[in-house]
């Protein structure tokens, strides 16, 4: 053996009681599990006592923005110090593959808010393949810091097949975008992502889509909405989500499933009434949730979706224009945006976290409301004017959430973790480095929401069983040794919204293929991870 975790509390990740056990790893395997009193004890060259510490499967972070992060910090601690040992990326429908290059210069311009515009990043990939393969040899072949799955952004496929147009596409068109998921699931994607509220994702139509679903399940993948709305038609568009998988035959997996706003206060049995319907009926059928009552995204997400047509440079053009600005004004706080869940715009809930431009720097940490009421003006003329001058690139905390929906909703049978964790600005939202320890200490132990072995099955088997992986998230011998050791009694989010860079507490050690990447609390030089790809054989098509 070349380690043995000694008098650890082991959860396993099934739910099931913990207990205690010493665990044997050798070539990056879990190869011996010998609970208390029932055998001699597994010896290696090196043995770690955890007495006191919980040992569990490492976290799965169903939902992350780290498709540039992982390839320009080696250390990566926000996700690494968590415990999280595997990313999934490509999410909300926009990501950096499949492209051409006019695709990949617009995709870099639409969501340098979440991700920065790459200038750093040598973007020597175009296919989803090249990509996985990039991960694996970055920083001169060592790896990333953690392992990385990957969905095929649906707004990239588009984009990459009919531009920025809002229309049906052509039966050469459709077939294009077929083919590109088709092709990104072969070369190793777990299933494909949609950003309904973001152009220009969002102009497919359910008929358009269930094609695109028809294609993944193919594949045995999964389809991973955000939706389009969680406000106004939050219910109608998670039923939509169900009906339209359902048709395509298609495994649905609802990202950040949220209800949010002032409409939807209570609604979470509504939401979770929805979801028992569905598998009751067989809906193959998962969700996640981060634990914090704000929203994350950028500030030109919430304009009508009119008003995204043909891609960055035609918002710029269309909000220096002061008869369609007023439109857009029109919209965003009267009629209720599209890009704001059909709810009219509340700019005391929009709070800047991010820019680009260091120019406008004076914004981050306050809401729009603030930031006009300094200036004298109306808060349209401010949100206005950061647009243009940021370029787009500003994102944004939004204050919009209720917590009796967060904890109902983190109860669910078929509930697991996801960050939604944008790593960029200068105030970014602290679920990018809190959530799975605000899982494990607020939630768990200080609330009693869920009990700590429930807890911890949300954030490892439920998303390996989504995942379709054979051989991680539970505590089993054969598995690999991905590996979490946190103190139940101390473990917590440092990170808040006054600090959101801080790193958490009482999470010592963090194992990704038997290799510390955290140890004695402190992030090594081990750069463990690799791009984790689709292993399921392809169904009959």
């Amino acid at each position: 053996m070349d380690l043995v975790i000694r008098d650890a509390r082991v959860i396993d990740g099934t739910g099931a009681a913990s207990y205690r056990a010493d665990v044997a790893v050798e070539d990056g395997r879990i190869t011996e599990i010998r609970q208390e009193h029932t055998g001699p004890r597994p010896t290696a060259p090196r043995v770690l006592d955890a007495d006191g510490l919980v040992l569990s499967p490492g976290f799965i972070d169903m939902h992350a923005h780290s498709d540039l992060a992982l390839l320009r910090d080696p250390d990566h601690s926000a996700k690494a110090a968590q415990g999280v040992t595997l990313e999934v990326l490509g999410q909300d429908g926009l990501s950096y593959a499949p492209v051409d290059d006019a695709t990949l210069g617009a995709v870099r311009k639409a969501i340098t808010g979440w991700n920065g515009d790459g200038a750093d990043i040598d973007f020597d990939w175009r296919t989803v393949g090249e990509y996985l393969d990039r991960l694996d040899r970055n920083f001169g072949g060592r790896g990333i810091a953690v392992n990385a799955a990957y969905l095929i952004p649906q707004g990239t496929v588009r984009m990459h097949a009919m531009g920025w147009e809002d229309r049906p596409p052509t039966d050469a068109e459709l077939t294009r975008m077929k083919q590109l998921v088709a092709e990104g699931l072969e070369q190793g994607a777990v299933g494909m992502s949609s950003g309904l509220t973001y152009t220009p994702g969002m102009y497919a139509n359910d008929s358009e889509l269930a094609e695109l679903c028809r294609v993944v399940a193919a594949y045995d993948g999964y389809y991973c909405p955000h939706h389009r709305s969680y406000g106004a038609g939050a219910l109608q568009a998670y039923e939509e989500m169900v009906n339209l998988t359902r048709e395509a035959g298609c495994a649905l997996h609802l990202a950040h499933a949220t209800m949010n706003f002032g409409v939807n206060k209570g609604k979470a049995p509504d939401l979770l009434a929805l979801l028992d319907s569905a598998l009751d009926a067989g809906a193959d059928l998962s969700l996640d949730t981060y634990p914090y009552t704000p929203g994350c995204t950028t500030l030109v997400a919430m304009l009508p979706s009119w008003a995204g047509e043909g891609g960055p440079d035609a918002v710029l053009a269309r909000l220096r224009d002061e008869a369609t600005a007023e439109k857009i004004r029109h919209h965003l706080e009267e009629l209720g945006s599209d890009g704001c869940h059909g709810v009219p715009i509340e700019w005391d809930t929009i709070e800047i976290s991010g820019v680009s431009n260091p120019a406008v720097a004076r914004h981050v940490g306050r809401t729009i409301r603030q930031s006009a009421d300094e200036r004298g003006e109306a808060p349209w003329v401010t949100a206005r004017r950061l647009l243009i001058e940021d370029r787009l690139g500003s994102t944004i905390l939004q204050h919009v959430g209720h917590e009796e929906n967060v904890r109902q909703i983190m109860r669910h049978r078929v509930h697991t973790g996801g960050s939604d964790g944008i790593l960029q600005g200068d105030k970014p939202h602290p679920r990018a480095y809190g959530t799975f320890p605000q899982y494990l200490g607020r939630y768990a132990r200080e609330l009693g929401i869920l009990s700590l072995e429930e807890t911890v099955a949300h954030l490892t088997s439920r998303p390996a069983a989504r995942l379709r992986l054979p051989d991680r998230g539970l505590v089993r011998e054969g598995y690999r040794a991905d590996l979490v050791l946190f103190d139940p009694q101390t473990v917590a989010a440092g990170s808040t919204f006054e600090t959101p860079r801080t790193l958490p507490v009482g999470i010592p050690h963090v194992l990704i293929d038997g290799r510390f990447v955290i140890e004695d609390g402190s992030r090594t030089d081990m750069l463990a991870g690799r791009a984790v790809r689709r292993t399921v054989p392809t169904r009959s098509r």
